[in-house]
């Protein structure tokens, strides 16, 4: 999902994640479960010659949904990732593979792809065809279906004129010629078109299924995928449990029968349970380990720690005071310590960001300005004040999606804020649909946001400033930013583009709808029982469809 990570992005539940899923519940915990059960934990794990083999972890909160074209954050593309498969797929082995279609083929001058459809099924039966794909890409379009991912088919020749109603949805260059062959056209050639198409976006949906019942991704009794599994239980705010999906094209290469998914929030009862045997996995790519624990951990032999490229942030509302001035904006960005808060909280690598792209994508590597930049946040607090004809700002409140790292994080910036410049910021954790809820309507002034990358291209993270939706709710635009955006996508020259993010980069940065804080590390611990865990990718994207357990 980032995944805004809401991903996407904008997501969510790392040391390192942001964006973003959730609903109401009922039945027995799978941690009350085991603990009221006879059978030692251990060997409820399907261990033995023919015993079901299955994996269990946590993911700390309920997924927001299970349709592909709604999922914004990390947790629903993993529930959508595990239950549809797009016309590729990516692979441990870092690259994309065919895997609904069979077959591509793509024009010389980039811009138009034939998808040739291998024979696969529904969950339910159904043959997966090319209209599923037309059907569900125009939908995700379709301005009143409200995708906050809708921009991810601009791509697609008319996609974004068609999601502004500049455009009817025929006009989309996306069409089904038979069953088994989609045609795409694209506005400009986009080297990375077969990374999107692995994309939760771009998974086809069941028109029938879908139509005959407009809720039909939110249980598990309705919900119908197309890829690796089934989803068999979805107790809300309690359980989820995938089962193998017998219909599925690829099913050889799924190696376990079921997987069990607990939503507990707190880190440290997630880490009890990995350590009483009851969890095979503990931690990234879904959740996250107690930060406290962590140096203990990296002594276990257990502990794994990848870097990714994601960006963990704090936005602000531009259109509530104080934080509709500038210079404020960048008071509040500067005074932030972020050395501090990697050595002192996270402890598992991070790297300070003083700019919105990874190292590993931007052209400036070293960022826009100073960490812990104190004597230049008090001048600009001072003048940003006077602009506004204030001597007292009014009251501040930053909001965060409840995690104990989220809340300890947000407890040293309110310090360092206190400190430096002199303010009082009350800080508010929220379940994370109502968070989700607060920030797209609005109503807030500093929030906690992180962008778990998409794919790996700089356009994925520049992009979502370009303009006022879903996964951008800081409410701020650019002209020539979108116009360095628009030229970047027609630049055939790679280290050109790369300069053109780049000054749109500088741009965001001048302007500082946000302050980048930390890029991402992932980080976990793998039971005995598992031969191969989640893959988690250099992006931070998990797929469950490889693991595999002794």
């Amino acid at each position: 999902m980032g995944k805004w990570i809401r991903a996407f992005l904008i997501t969510c539940l790392l040391i390192a994640i942001a964006l973003t899923g959730c609903s109401p519940s009922a039945k027995q915990s799978t941690a009350e479960s085991t603990k009221n059960s006879n059978t030692p934990a251990t060997e409820t794990a399907g261990a033995g010659e023919g015993s079901p083999k299955v994996f269990r972890f946590n993911i700390g909160s309920e997924p927001s949904t299970a349709d592909p074209g709604l999922a914004d954050d990390n947790i629903s593309s993993m529930v959508v990732s595990s239950t549809f498969d797009g016309l590729t797929r990516k692979a441990p082995d870092g690259k994309f593979h065919e895997a609904a279609a069979e077959k591509i083929e793509t024009s010389e001058d980039g811009l138009t792809y034939t998808f040739h459809l291998r024979d696969a099924k529904w969950s339910n039966g159904d043959p997966v065809t090319a209209q599923d794909f037309e059907y569900a890409w125009k939908r995700a379009l379709d301005p009143q279906t409200a995708s906050d991912y809708a921009y991810q088919l601009f791509y697609l020749k008319k996609g974004a004129a068609y999601n502004a109603g500049k455009a009817t949805k025929d006009d989309v260059g996306v069409k089904a010629l038979d069953n088994k062959t989609l045609q795409v056209q694209l506005e400009n050639p986009t080297p990375f078109f077969l990374e999107l198409t692995a994309f939760a976006t771009y998974y086809p949906v069941n028109q029938k299924v879908a139509e005959a019942n407009p809720k039909w991704a939110m249980e598990a009794s309705t919900h119908v995928g197309n890829g690796p599994f089934k989803l068999e239980t979805w107790a809300h705010k309690n359980k989820m449990i995938f089962v193998k999906n017998d219909s599925y094209w690829d099913k050889e290469n799924v190696k376990v029968d079921k997987v069990e998914v607990t939503m507990i929030e707190d880190q440290n009862t997630e880490l009890a349970m990995f350590d009483n045997k009851e969890l095979d996995w503990a931690g990234g790519p879904f959740s996250t380990l107690p930060t406290d624990a962590i140096p203990a951990l990296k002594e276990s032999g257990q502990f794994t720690v990848i870097p990714v490229a994601n960006t963990y942030w704090y936005q602000f509302n531009i259109e509530k005071p104080p934080f509709n001035n500038v210079k404020i904006r960048k008071a509040f960005g500067y005074a932030i310590n972020r050395q501090a808060i990697i050595d002192n909280i996270l402890q598992a690598g991070q790297i300070p960001a003083t700019g919105l792209l990874p190292p590993t994508m931007a052209a400036k590597p070293d960022g826009y300005f100073r960490d812990h930049d104190t004597e230049l946040a008090k001048q600009l607090l001072a003048e940003g004040m006077k602009e506004l004809g204030i001597t007292k700002l009014p009251p501040i409140t930053l909001i965060f999606n409840t995690s104990e790292a989220h809340k300890k994080i947000a407890e040293a910036v309110q310090d360092q804020w206190k400190q430096t410049l002199g303010v009082d910021v009350k800080v508010a954790n929220m379940e994370f649909k109502v968070y989700l809820e607060t920030l797209d309507a609005g109503n807030y002034q500093i929030a906690r946001r992180g962008w778990v990358a998409d794919f790996n291209d700089p356009v994925n993270f520049i992009e979502i400033f370009r303009e006022k939706h879903g996964n951008n709710n800081t409410n701020w635009t650019n002209a020539t930013y979108n116009d360095l955006l628009q030229q970047a996508a027609k630049e055939r020259d790679q280290e050109k583009r790369k300069q053109l993010f780049g000054q749109a980069e500088q741009i965001l940065m001048d302007e500082m709808p946000l302050s980048p804080i930390y890029f991402y590390t992932v980080s976990w611990l793998q039971g005995d029982k598992v031969a191969k865990g989640i893959y988690t990718d250099p992006l931070g994207n998990g797929d469950l469809k490889y693991v595999e357990m002794k």
